[in-house]
C-alpha cells in the first residue's frame, strides 16, 4: 500500500488553512475554514482508506486480502453530511447576522471586554459579590405556601378531560370520581 505524499502534504495545507480561517472574526471566514477541514477529512479518510479493491461483499470466491474496507467508506460518508449540515446551520448564521446588522463579523460583548481587562489584583469573588442584593425581603412566590403549585388532572376532576391513553395497570374507581350516570350532558359530555 502506497500513499501519495502530494495527498498527505495537501490533507495538511487543507487542515492548517481550515484552522486558520475558523480563528478569524468574520463568520463567512468560519464558514470557508469549516468547509476546508471538512474536505481535509473526507481526503484523511480518503488516504487511510488504502488502496482500492474489490466490492466488500462476501461471495466465497473472493480473497479478503483483495477487498476494499467499507468503514472509510461509510465515514467519509457521514464527514459529507455533517458538513453539509453544519455549513447550512452557519449558512443561516451569517444570513440572520446580516440581516440585523449589515456585518457578518462577532463583536465582543461589553461583559466580556470588562472581564478580560480585570486585573489581577482584583479578587475572584468580586463578580459574585456584585450579584448578590442586600434586600432581605426578597422570597420566592411559593415559600410558606401550603398548596402545590402545579396540580395533576385525572379524569374525574373535570368533565371535559378524556383519559384514553393506554395503561398497563387495572383502573381503580375513585371514591369521589362521578360515576357515568351523574355527568351533566349540557358540560358536553358524552353520555
Amino acid at each position: 500500500m502506497t500513499i501519495s505524499l502530494v495527498l498527505v502534504i495537501v490533507m495538511a495545507v487543507l487542515f492548517a488553512c481550515g484552522v486558520y480561517a475558523m480563528l478569524e472574526r468574520s463568520l463567512t471566514r468560519v464558514l470557508i475554514g469549516f468547509l476546508l477541514l471538512g474536505n481535509a477529512a473526507n481526503l484523511l479518510l480518503l488516504i487511510v482508506m488504502g488502496a482500492p479493491g474489490r466490492a466488500p461483499f462476501y461471495d466465497g470466491q473472493t480473497d479478503p486480502a483483495d477487498m476494499s474496507d467499507a468503514l472509510p467508506q461509510a465515514l467519509t460518508l457521514t464527514a459529507i453530511v455533517i458538513t453539509f449540515g453544519i455549513s447550512a446551520f452557519l449558512l443561516a448564521l451569517i444570513y440572520r447576522s446580516w440581516q440585523l446588522g449589515q456585518a457578518d463579523t462577532v463583536i465582543d460583548d461589553a461583559d466580556d471586554v470588562a472581564l478580560r481587562t480585570r486585573t489581577a489584583t482584583e479578587p475572584e469573588d468580586a463578580m459574585d459579590e456584585e450579584s448578590r442584593s442586600d434586600d432581605d425581603d426578597v422570597t420566592t412566590d411559593f415559600v410558606g405556601d401550603v398548596a402545590s403549585p402545579i396540580r395533576v388532572l385525572h379524569q374525574g376532576d373535570l368533565s371535559q378531560l378524556v383519559d384514553d391513553a393506554p395503561v398497563d395497570r387495572v383502573a381503580v374507581q375513585r371514591d369521589d370520581a362521578p360515576t357515568p350516570d351523574s355527568r351533566d350532558p349540557q358540560d358536553g359530555d358524552r353520555p
